[in-house]
């Protein structure tokens, strides 16, 4: 897919900016100009962004219904009642639910976590949940990730005489469930300064609050922030203001002193060697937590990070890794047959968006198909499948576009909904899926931008390869962590060559390992370009090129650098002799 190359052209009062902040820093001004897109203008912001501060967290009691929530657990420890920790069965769910209750289990014994299952219950509270619950004589739920569209199941649970504190960050709708409290940044009448945390981060802040409320010392909710940053990576929300603090001491203590059962996953994903950062959280970490629910039962994912032997929990881990290659099967096959459909029954360049059905789908991996097609044919993508005798899917966006509001458009069709602006699912009757594709497109084709209708790469500044020293990456790597509202820098530069020994690699040669000069310098950069040996006939050709890439240090070769290419253009102007 070809991409549209978008330039940062920075104004000059930006220039004059960075300029200034370049000089008190003592940091290269294209570095300094990468801050002032970030809103941040004089050093004292600078020096928090760079150094994140956990005495900047803020105040817990500031969200609404904190207090409430406290009194409640504090009253049911008070009377020694039996809690329930129920979460979603994604990854920040899972996370959620095992910081909460490794948090108050050291406090607390009369304690249980629960996950519903992804095919049996679905998404959310469900009335099995609930109904196990009373069974076991639960008088209060504290729910994750999830419970701010459970009316009727909060509803139910109140006439069983089981209370409810929600900590959610899903956009609610204008009606709340009749809970005791509601912790969700989101909610209309917020009173808290940062509405981007995850689910993990809302759980948090409320056992923040219940330390402060009970006189117990910061220190011991530092081990926990290594769950929370994995959900904040896994779940891609903003990684700026507290999200930032959150994820910054996350990664220090996952790198440091992970907690048993993300060590065991740590071991089994070989990363062991490794300064572990956000990007293999993503990619290598988060999958496999989900890969439990997706396959099996979430609730396999919090047993194994709560688990304090190291040992029974490598054999979690590696029950939960064969999850993940199961889930890697589905995903390609399902994929495939996505793609078929797709050129089988779609005209996809006279489509906004792509609706998909199949009942036979597994409905674990509709959210990770969902996604390819997005990827590919750069549009909406909902993927449908029956569950529960319900059609139900997952819905994944292109960066602009509100898939959320789309599928909120279109709610009198639907059984139950809920998500973000990039991420949502969704259930209906089989009767309603035609109209709700056809609805959906309507909605698309009329609030798309046609700036959205092609994939870009946001280019962040035009370097040389002068420009790139150990001065430059040390600086850079400051930036860190790196996720949405912070991407990882993107830079350019043309006018570069082959310095005469590129060539394909990978099992089918998709690959260009890259060693390449540019016009203006005599450093030689390495590069590796993964998937695109489609330019490499051109490459060799001698001829400059452009190309757009983040910097990164080679781990095969300790100190040195080297380019991830994200894109290769030919040269539209070639530089004078």
């Amino acid at each position: 897919m070809d991409h549209i190359w978008n330039y940062q052209t920075p104004t000059y009062k930006q220039v004059e900016d960075a300029e200034q902040l370049a000089e008190k820093l003592k940091i290269s001004p294209i570095l300094a100009n990468l801050l002032v897109e970030r809103g941040i203008h004089d050093p004292i912001q600078a020096q928090k962004f760079f150094h994140p501060q956990l005495r900047d967290l803020h105040d817990p009691f500031l969200m609404k219904d904190m207090d409430i929530a406290v009194e409640r657990l504090n009253m049911a420890l008070g009377r020694k009642e039996r809690i329930m920790i129920y979460g979603d069965y994604d990854v920040d769910g899972t996370t959620a639910v095992a910081l909460v209750y490794k948090f108050l289990l050291q406090f607390y014994s009369n304690i249980d976590y629960y996950i519903p299952d992804r095919y049996e219950e679905g998404y959310g509270v469900s009335k099995k949940g609930i109904d196990y619950a009373k069974s076991t004589d639960v008088k209060l739920i504290i729910i994750l990730d999830c419970g701010i569209k459970a009316i009727e199941e909060i509803a139910y649970a109140k006439s069983l005489d089981i209370d409810f504190i929600i900590c959610d960050h899903h956009v609610p709708d204008d009606i709340l469930p009749c809970a005791v409290a509601i912790l969700n940044a989101k909610r209309h009448d917020n009173t808290y300064p940062y509405t981007d945390l995850s689910g993990c981060g809302v759980g948090f802040k409320f056992m923040q609050a219940f330390a402060i409320n009970n006189n117990i010392e910061f220190y011991q909710l530092l081990p926990l922030l290594d769950l929370t940053a994995v959900s904040i990576a896994s779940d891609i929300v903003p990684i700026m203001g507290e999200n930032r603090i959150l994820a910054f001491y996350g990664l220090r203590q996952l790198n440091s002193n992970p907690s048993i059962g993300l060590k065991a996953i740590i071991d089994v994903c070989a990363l062991n060697e490794k300064e572990l950062t956000m990007s293999d959280i993503m990619f290598k970490i988060g999958p496999r937590i989900n890969a439990s629910g997706r396959i099996q039962n979430g609730k396999e994912a919090v047993d194994l990070l709560v688990e304090k032997d190291f040992v029974h929990a490598l054999n979690l881990a590696n029950q939960i890794n064969e999850y993940n290659e199961q889930r890697k099967d589905l995903d390609k096959n399902m994929t495939e047959e996505a793609n078929q459909q797709v050129e089988a029954i779609h005209k996809i360049g006279n489509k906004n968006s792509i609706v998909l059905y199949n009942k036979d789908w597994h409905r674990g991996v509709i959210g990770i198909v969902a996604s390819r097609l997005t990827e590919v044919y750069y549009r909406p993508a909902v993927v449908l499948t029956d569950a529960n005798g319900l059609v139900s899917g997952s819905a994944r966006s292109i960066i602009g576009f509100d898939v959320y509001k789309a599928i909120e458009s279109c709610r009198d069709l639907l059984e139950n909904f809920g998500g973000h602006t990039y991420a949502a699912g969704l259930s209906l009757k089989s009767e309603n899926v035609e109209e709700f594709s056809t609805r959906f497109e309507n909605y698309v084709t009329t609030h798309i931008d046609e700036e959205q209708r092609n994939p870009k790469i946001k280019i962040d500044a035009e370097i040389k390869f002068g420009d790139i020293t150990q001065k430059f990456y040390h600086d850079l790597k400051m930036f860190n962590p790196f996720g949405p509202q912070n991407l990882k820098p993107i830079f350019g530069t043309s006018n570069v060559y082959d310095y005469g020994t590129s060539k394909v690699v990978g099992r089918e040669q998709e690959h260009i390992k890259m060693e390449l000069v540019d016009s203006q310098s005599s450093n030689v950069m390495n590069g590796i370009a993964f998937g695109q040996s489609e330019s490499f006939k051109f490459i060799k050709t001698k001829q400059s090129f452009d190309i757009c890439y983040s910097i990164e240090e080679n781990t095969h070769k300790r100190g040195e650098l080297q380019l991830l290419i994200e894109d290769i253009e030919k040269s539209k102007d070639e530089p004078e002799a």
